[in-house]
């Protein structure tokens, strides 16, 4: 028979059992406590980082320079620019994960550090140049270093650069095989330039057409003729235009025929537009439509498959096409169609298509299976 524990036993048994309980519970926050806490950097007054930084080594302080805010991240890629006395640099990209960090530091700064590169990279191929406040006078200091090596040069968003600072470029860099700037620096005079036998053979040339206020900005017309002298001097190259253009400012393009491979809208384009590109751009390959509206573009698809016989890579947004018109549009592109991206809304079901028979029969023309686009859920 076993023998029950008494009552002062009890009582002392949990008295012992509350006391190491407590212990426990002391040694837990006593552990806390002396967690030591990591030091907060952006407590730190910004003339103090940034007089931490200058006894990194330089490749360490371009690293960090990509973490700090956008201004202070130009101003230490400035710094590290001026530098570059002992470097011959033949790759450069400024890259600004914020617009207006390199727009918003004084421009002789910018400036000064950037001739160090120029004056002293004597054979710089590759230069990204993008959203900063390099001047005509600065890319003569580019030419007069590097013309004979110069392959690529990208600048848009640039507003200090004149067309004449772009001639400059084209006159004198005989090897340039690639460049990209905004719309309002191309002219008749620089496609005429870079149509003579005597210069070079562009590969790859990028318009960014940008308004950034409706109304206010006023676009030029580029001759069909430069154009036509543009292509004949360069057949093969690649015209990539990016349009971020609202709708009543698309009235002054695809008027005429003209030599685009590749075309972007970033905003709603009207169905007269698009209709416009089915007749004016017959060298089309690339074609990318972020939004149109809610009037079906089943005649203007249909227009562009006739026309642009080397059409490989369609996508479309914010669009409505029936159907019929897109297997129709599929069926006359056929397998050359490599690329083709498709939201799930787009499409229209009609009384030939629904959704769940579509991809079948794209899928029977395109030679490959292939499934719309569908929106995530989460």
């Amino acid at each position: 028979m076993k023998r029950g524990r008494t009552t002062n036993e009890a009582n002392s048994s949990s008295s012992e059992d509350t006391t190491e309980k407590e212990s426990k519970r002391h040694k837990i926050v006593e552990k806390k406590s002396t967690v030591v806490q990591s030091p907060d950097w952006a407590n730190l007054l910004q003339d103090i980082i940034l007089q931490v930084f200058q006894y990194l080594p330089l490749l360490d302080r371009a690293h960090a320079s990509q973490v700090d805010s956008s201004k202070e991240s130009a101003e230490a890629a400035c710094d590290i620019l001026s530098q570059l006395v002992n470097c011959s640099l033949k790759t450069l990209g400024l890259i600004s994960t914020a617009r207006p960090s390199f727009m918003d530091l004084p421009k002789s700064h910018f400036i000064s550090a950037l001739t160090v590169v120029f004056v002293n990279s004597k054979s710089l191929s590759s230069l990204k140049i993008d959203d900063t406040p390099v001047d005509d006078p600065s890319l003569k200091v580019l030419v007069a270093n590097n013309s004979d090596t110069l392959k690529l040069l990208k600048m848009s968003s640039c507003p200090h650069v004149s067309p004449a600072g772009i001639l400059c470029v084209a006159d004198q860099c005989h090897g340039l095989r690639e460049l990209a700037l905004n719309y309002h620096l191309l002219s008749d005079e620089l496609l005429l330039a870079l149509s003579s036998e005597k210069h070079v053979r562009l590969e790859h040339l990028r318009i960014d057409v940008v308004s950034e206020n409706p109304g206010q900005t006023q676009f030029h017309t580029i001759q069909k003729s430069s154009w036509d002298a543009f292509i004949k001097h360069s057949p093969k190259v690649n015209l990539v235009m990016y349009f971020f253009l609202y709708e009543e400012e698309f009235d002054p393009f695809f008027r005429y025929e003209i030599p685009v491979t590749h075309l972007y809208f970033g905003r709603s384009v009207s169905k007269d537009v698009l209709g416009r590109v089915g007749m004016t751009c017959p060298r089309l390959v690339e074609l990318v439509v972020c939004a149109n509206g809610l009037r079906p573009l089943d005649e203007e698809l249909i227009c562009i498959a006739e026309r642009c016989k080397y059409l490989s890579a369609v996508g479309l947004g914010e669009c409505e096409v029936s159907c019929s018109a897109f297997v129709e549009f599929v069926k006359m592109c056929g397998g050359r169609l490599s690329q083709l991206s498709i939201m799930e809304e787009v499409l229209i079901p009609d009384q030939k298509y629904s959704l769940e028979q579509i991809h079948w029969e794209v899928s029977k023309h395109l030679g490959r299976v292939w499934f719309p686009d569908m929106m995530p859920t989460w």
